[in-house]
């Protein structure tokens, strides 16, 4: 008997010990993005960069797990973890993907609004306005599919210029304002109140964030502290729709230290980037502008603001949407003299709900006239997608 009771007070203790687990809802969805393409560009014959695939193909896929419940009191309490899934290298023919977390925040939100608190895109992004696209996911706000092989398409045009290929040059064409990307932050998202809605964060160490302990300070050529508010507003005057937003962010420089002389004497300094945006709806036709100024966080001879300009157009007719835009972007990577243009057009078919087929024809001309001293090497690229996105 006593070994009874010795036994029923181990379990007991067992299991008071548990921790409480809260009742919350999990939802599991994501999406898959996937394309056919073939491009004819502009490219660097020396090693390792090389020639490039006429045809090849390009995705992107996240894996996104939700959990929310409302409590008594009226709170809403929830977590948000996105996952990459097409973060893998080819290796010998095989595709190697890993499972790389993208962003992962909790949020509570009521009437008064909404917190974000952890890894997510800050208010800057969140709030900000969109011009139409011929597809979204390649010349949209950003870009999650690349169809021109940047690596080699600006080695081609930088380097007979005297400037580096770095990761900067490895990406696309795209013009989100997240200076502070996936960094831990705290958000703030107001309710819409007239149509109006207010967006601050702040995030405490946007280039040496650690997730599971204190950060480092005053260290050099970093980012520290970033402050972002934006405004966003949507109506209707006339059954003209119309959204409009504008964004500022300002990231402190830890540590003020000479940066590689890369053309000449550059020295770190604080990063601010701000935008605007609007866009109307005329019935079945929608047109729209976009600008974002980014300093980069440099400064110095050589070094200017990078600004960019979206004008984009749509036009939508049953389960069709035609659309087109244009891009010009000015001191591409804060760097005098290297300019981005792009032109797209492309259709977007819905086939069944969160399913589509998009196609789209685009080309990209990169210039560098304002800093090879032979006059300058211009690049540019054609391409043709064909793909579909499903959404789950």
């Amino acid at each position: 008997m006593k070994k009874l009771l010795t036994s029923a007070a181990v379990c007991g203790l067992v299991f008071a010990a548990a921790p409480a687990h809260a009742d919350v809802d999990l939802e599991l969805g994501g999406y898959f993005k996937g394309y056919g393409v073939y491009v004819d560009q502009d490219e660097d014959s020396t090693t390792p960069t090389g020639p490039v695939n006429d045809l090849d193909f390009i995705r992107n896929t996240e894996i996104h797990f939700t959990g929310e419940t409302t409590l008594d009191n009226g709170l809403i309490v929830g977590f948000h973890l996105e996952a990459d899934a097409d973060v893998g290298t080819s290796n010998a023919g095989a595709v190697n993907d890993s499972f790389d977390v993208d962003e992962s925040y909790a949020y509570f939100a009521g009437s008064w609004g909404r917190v974000n608190a952890g890894a997510e895109d800050g208010a800057a992004y969140l709030l900000q306005v969109a011009a139409p696209s011929a597809d979204s996911n390649i010349d949209g706000i950003r870009q999650f599919v690349n169809p021109v092989n940047y690596t080699t398409l600006l080695s081609a045009a930088l380097v007979p210029a005297g400037l580096p290929i770095g990761a900067n040059n490895s990406g696309g064409l795209d013009y989100d304002m997240d200076p502070a990307g996936k960094s831990d932050k705290l958000t703030y998202l107001s309710p819409v109140m007239n149509g109006f809605q207010l967006g601050l964060s702040y995030s405490p160490d946007t280039d040496n964030a650690n997730e599971n302990g204190i950060g480092l300070d005053d260290q050099e050529d970093t980012i520290g502290a970033t402050y972002e508010a934006a405004v966003r507003y949507e109506g209707e005057f006339n059954g003209v729709g119309l959204t409009a937003g504008a964004g500022y962010s300002h990231g402190d420089n830890e540590a003020d230290a000479v940066l590689p002389p890369v053309p000449a004497a550059v020295d770190s300094d604080d990063r601010q980037a701000w935008n605007a945006g609007l866009d109307l709806d005329f019935g079945a036709f929608g047109v729209g502008a976009a600008y974002v100024e980014d300093n980069g966080g440099v400064e110095g001879v050589g070094f200017d603001d990078e600004e960019t300009w979206v004008v984009g157009v749509d036009y939508t007719t049953g389960a069709f949407k035609l659309g087109a835009s244009y891009y010009d972007q000015e001191n591409s990577f804060g760097i005098d003299g290297v300019d981005a243009t792009r032109y797209s057009g492309g259709v977007t078919y819905t086939y069944g709900p969160g399913m589509t087929f998009r196609g789209s024809i685009g080309y990209v001309e990169h210039e560098a006239t304002g800093i090879n001293p032979d006059g300058g090497n211009d690049v540019d690229a054609t391409y043709v997608t064909l793909g579909t996105q499903i959404n789950f």
